[in-house]
């Protein structure tokens, strides 16, 4: 048994209980979760139908290319994916850029014979193994994109929760396509309100607020039955009462689901629009093509290391293989007639939050999306966007909760301030430009405080030799200064470390440890017992993981 310890010098104090390294435990079976994943995949599907309608429209794409790469999103993707609680379908950060490309190509088939080349260039972008990048995204400016997304969904949603939305349901941006901007929408969608919409809206949020009460939590059948589907259908129900009995008040068909209505397989292929591969004659399809891939891998690299960071289990995607899949994923989406997709964070939130644990949930909102299109369009076009809207409340709550801010700044200011401003920069721009701007600032204090600094994780044979262990052992010592730009080079090291080996993490000679490194540390300890590792540290503190 080895004993996980930390320098009397930093702490003085035992940082973590023993930890016994034991044989590495059995992989479950692949339904083995099927319980938490199937109520968490009906809550995503719940959440994607209009986020995929919308982004649709937003991009000027027909309605049915959104649930197409919705649809391919659950299927496919997850499928090859190596994550587990991520969601990929299509995003908003891709609508400008799909705007943009209808028109400079002249033609919607034009853009799917380029998203399918996109596909093929992220690919490549995963067998070169361009994914690395995603390990040096500072943990303070990932906190920051999240909360600040949370922000962003509360006050995006609450016109839609008034009933007097004029924007699409996933756009994430401070400048609307409108000409409104967020807050200009709130105070008009305030003059406008729906009083259907409002009492349909409240209903919704107060039986979500109730169903999260410890009362009914304790309760075995309120893990089968997700709060987002009692609060739908209490919405649709109540909404064809006030239909009956005060049809004045009833949410009007403009502010609900409008999915297009298929009866058979054979109309949904009828109804696809298919690529145009005559355009890939035109130098300007690559264009378009190598822009979707740059923009929906940052996407991706950002969404899956968020997602990573909400994991309650803290499992960690391989970044090249999400590569591979959403590759995989855009260039069946755009031979099907689907937009361009990316791990979409949204809907990888609201899937952690419904209690998924497996890729299972991801699948299986995939196959809700499909058979949705296909038998459910009458009674999903029922929904009220102000009952989904209250489920994306509580999900944006969730992911800028006070905790987080106290925790942040706790960790002081080389923490706080990049938080902080990727916030900003995220609510007043958009997600691609605010987390730059985040990244700009997390640089500036690293390059500032460790221009000298080591970037290795050195093997210490001596020590090995003085240990007098048979071969077994490795000594690994930190360099000196150790910042978030040596947590690739240790991250791939502890990857790479042998099964039932006997590890010495020596940090007695670090100055400086970043928090980025110690979280990368204490996230491979819990893990290390699986593949029968024992762990010993030595001069390195402990730190708390946790979801927000």
């Amino acid at each position: 048994m080895t004993q996980v310890i930390s320098s009397p010098a930093q702490t003085g104090t035992p940082i973590a209980a023993p930890v016994a390294p034991g044989k590495p435990r059995p992989k479950a079976s692949l339904f083995s979760t099927i319980g938490q994943d199937a109520p968490a995949g009906l809550v995503v599907f719940l959440v994607a139908l209009p986020l995929c309608l919308g982004i649709s429209l937003a991009s000027g794409a027909p309605l049915l290319a959104g649930v197409i790469a919705g649809i391919v999103g659950g299927l496919v993707v997850s499928l090859l994916s190596g994550s587990a609680v991520s969601v990929s379908g299509p995003a908003a950060g891709l609508t400008v850029v799909v705007l943009s490309a209808i028109s400079s190509l002249g033609s919607w088939p034009a853009v799917l014979a380029a998203t399918a080349v996109a596909g093929v260039i992220q690919m490549g972008l995963g067998l070169a193994r361009a994914g690395i990048i995603a390990l040096y995204f500072p943990a303070a400016v990932i906190r920051g994109m999240l909360a600040a997304i949370g922000i962003i969904l509360i006050l995006k949603q609450i016109p839609h929760f008034l009933g007097a939305d004029t924007d699409y349901f996933e756009d994430m941006d401070f400048l609307q396509f409108n000409g409104q901007n967020t807050f200009s929408a709130i105070a008009a969608a305030a003059r406008a309100l729906s009083a259907g919409s409002v009492l349909v809206g409240v209903a919704s949020l107060a039986l979500l607020l109730l169903w999260n009460t410890a009362p009914i939590r304790r309760q075995s059948w309120s893990r089968l039955v997700p709060g987002a589907l009692v609060a739908v259908v209490v919405a649709v129900g109540l909404n064809q009462l006030l239909k009956t009995i005060a049809p004045d008040w009833q949410v009007l068909p403009k502010h609900l689901v409008k999915l297009p209505v298929l009866s058979s397989l054979g109309q949904l292929a009828g109804e696809m629009i298919l690529p145009d591969f005559s355009a890939l004659r035109n130098p300007a399809t690559y264009g378009v093509a190598f822009t979707i891939a740059i923009v929906a891998s940052l996407e991706t690299l950002l969404s899956v290391e968020a997602v990573d960071n909400l994991d309650p289990q803290k499992r960690h995607t391989p970044t090249n293989r999400e590569l591979l899949a959403q590759g995989a994923g855009n260039l069946v989406s755009g031979l099907l007639g689907g937009l361009p997709l990316t791990a979409v964070i949204v809907r990888s939130s609201a899937n952690v939050a419904a209690g998924a644990q497996s890729k299972i949930s991801a699948f299986i909102h995939g196959l809700l999306l499909l058979t949705s299109l296909l038998f459910l369009g009458a009674v999903l076009n029922m929904i009220p966007l102000s009952a989904l809207a209250a489920v994306l409340l509580l999900v944006g709550f969730k992911l800028t909760s006070p905790a987080l801010y106290r925790k942040q700044w706790q960790l002081g200011r080389e923490q706080f301030i990049p938080f902080i401003i990727t916030i900003v920069a995220v609510l007043f721009t958009d997600l691609l430009k605010g987390v730059s701007i985040g990244l700009a600032l997390g640089f500036f204090f690293i390059l500032r405080d460790n221009a000298k600094a080591g970037s290795y994780l050195r093997r210490d044979e001596a020590a090995d030799t003085a240990e007098g262990e048979d071969g077994r052992q490795l000594h690994l010592r930190l360099p000196e200064h150790v910042s978030f730009l040596n947590k690739a080079s240790i991250v791939t090291t502890l990857e790479q470390l042998p099964a039932n080996s006997r590890v010495i993490l020596d940090g007695t000679r670090s100055d400086v440890i970043d928090h980025d490194v110690l979280e990368a540390i204490e996230a491979f300890r819990q893990a290390a017992p699986a593949r029968g590792i024992e762990l010993e540290t030595r001069g390195i503190r402990q730190v708390a993981l946790g979801t927000h």
